[in-house]
């Protein structure tokens, strides 16, 4: 679902190069922009043929089409474009606030436009094909993933923070990516790698090496400031620079354009490029769209959800199930989780530390908050989110970015 995005053929990549993880038969681009998705399903075909791959591409507009008979539906949408991106990254500014698509304020607002096209999709999903696996990449995916799998559908969500900072330390290290287990723990966009250990969950940490040799490169990489590293011990996900160092980044987002407006720039450079019946490869400006590895990630999830049953590990957002004791256990959290055909089940971890377990909580409170206000709609319930989220958390704040939220995202919001 949407594969008429430009992302789609950094996808198809992955399933032509790892074809032996995931054999596949068809692949269906379902978009309703008629004009993209001819784009990337002729590119997506031409990507299969180069690379000797037999599989099918089929482009359709219609869900129920694309649907039947499939294995896995996966999940990449953004209702409202990039222009409702652009509105997520710039509005909070003018009340003090970072403007992200995916945390803040403007997280808040993709997830009300998001949550009731995706449970539709989902619904249209379950009474044509109620054996298909959703994998959901759509953000915010821990919001979106509590959604699906609290109206009781087939559900993983899936992130690329795991396996982009699994790769980098690998590089870091001279070792191949799977040699490495990462203690990865939080919620989707606020996580921290507490251990990197060598050969899985009892190895060798080899963390504070790690950051004793690469952490200036890896504080330069994530934007933060190298003592933060030092004082914490661990990695945090780049997500955490905005509560780590909220009011630098709100003074940057200023006096800069949106990564909104870079992307859409991007997005018509792509399509002309994938308009080249020569171009048989995913371009090199593909990398600066975003999403490495989602691909890597995508297959092999997908692989061990549709597999033999023997259990793959792999840090997914799935239901919590008391893993993180102090969090409800349908909240979803960010873990290595055992995944098979079964679906996903979270591995034990050690106890949170309250420095993060603190942040961890208020923001799957605010997540809670969130998922409501997506379902039963009303400007009450969002000012309760905003004023839940630990970014915002004031209540003048909160009833000035609900009234900035709503006015900017009216047309997706049937409640307004």
């Amino acid at each position: 679902m949407g594969g008429g995005s430009t992302y789609t053929p950094e996808l198809v990549d992955g399933f032509a190069r790892l074809r032996d993880v995931l054999p596949l038969d068809e692949l269906v681009l379902v978009d309703p922009a008629a004009d993209r998705l001819e784009l990337v399903g002729g590119l997506a075909r031409r990507i299969l043929a180069r690379q000797g791959h037999g599989g099918r591409v089929v482009t359709t507009a219609g869900l129920d089409a694309g649907v039947d008979g499939a294995d896995a539906v996966l999940l990449q949408l953004r209702v409202g474009g990039q222009a409702a991106r652009a509105g997520d990254e710039t509005w909070p500014l003018s009340c003090g606030c970072v403007g992200q698509e995916t945390t803040g304020a403007g997280g808040l607002a993709k997830a009300l436009r998001t949550v009731p096209v995706v449970l539709e999709i989902a619904e249209r999903v379950r009474r044509r094909n109620p054996g298909a696996w959703i994998i959901d990449f759509t953000n915010p995916v821990g919001i979106v993933t509590r959604a699906l799998l609290g109206a009781g559908h087939r559900a993983v969500g899936l992130c690329n923070v795991a396996i982009g900072l699994q790769r980098k330390f690998a590089g870091l290290l001279g070792l191949r990516p799977e040699e490495l287990y990462l203690d990865h723990v939080g919620l989707n966009h606020l996580t921290w790698e507490r251990a990197v250990r060598l050969g899985g969950p009892g190895g060798k940490d080899l963390l504070p090496s790690l950051l004793a040799a690469h952490g200036a490169a890896l504080a330069a990489d994530l934007r933060l400031p190298r003592s933060l590293l030092d004082r914490l011990g661990v990695v945090p996900s780049y997500y955490l620079r905005y509560f780590y160092l909220h009011d630098e980044v709100v003074a940057e987002q200023r006096d800069r354009p949106s990564r909104a407006a870079e992307v859409a720039a991007m997005e018509q450079e792509l399509l002309a490029m994938y308009a080249d019946p020569a171009l048989a490869e995913k371009p090199a400006l593909l990398a600066r769209r975003g999403g490495a590895y989602y691909s890597e990630a995508a297959v092999t999830l997908a692989a061990a959800l549709l597999g033999d049953g023997t259990g793959e590990i792999q840090v997914v957002n799935a239901a919590n199930g008391g893993v993180l004791p102090f969090l409800p256990d349908d909240a979803v959290v960010e873990v290595p989780a055992r995944v098979g055909p079964g679906g996903a089940v979270p591995l034990p971890v050690a106890p949170l530390e309250p420095l993060y377990a603190g942040l961890v909580a208020g923001v799957s409170a605010y997540e809670d908050l969130a998922l409501d206000a997506a379902l039963r709609g009303g400007r009450d319930r969002v000012v309760k989110a905003l004023l839940a989220h630990p970014l915002i958390g004031r209540y003048g704040t909160a009833e000035a970015l609900a009234d900035r939220l709503i006015a900017h995202n009216r047309e997706h919001l049937a409640w307004a």
